[in-house]
């Protein structure tokens, strides 16, 4: 019988936070996350936690978000930008859509700590 071992590796990763401000304070937010991977040699990046305060919601601060985020994956030469988002929020699905992004399948999670 042969043994058999996972090996781990460390990869390093960069996250970019974006906000957007105005006179009540921050409004909305969004991270690019960098990080590469065996299959190329370009990095990806993954949008995160992309947020507009509910009073702010329709106003074209998620657009130009997610928009600097797209422009900041570009510049930092990634082949693909991954957003997740809930089945809950169609609305959010319609952003990603209408900016170029495509629906390409399923998210599968994991809670590992109750937040």
């Amino acid at each position: 019988m042969t043994r058999t071992e996972i090996a781990r590796e460390e990869r390093p990763a960069r996250g970019i936070r974006f906000s957007i401000r105005n006179e009540r304070g921050e409004v909305a937010r969004a991270y690019l996350y960098l990080m590469t991977n065996d299959l190329h040699a370009r990095p990806f990046g993954l949008l995160e936690d992309v947020f507009v305060a509910e009073s702010e919601r329709g106003g074209g601060f998620g657009t130009a978000l997610v928009r600097e985020v797209v422009a900041a994956a570009r510049e930092a030469g990634c082949y693909k930008l991954i957003a997740t988002s809930r089945a809950s929020r169609p609305k959010v699905h319609e952003l990603y859509e209408r900016l170029g992004f495509a629906n390409y399948g399923l998210e599968f999670r994991l809670n590992l700590a109750a937040d």
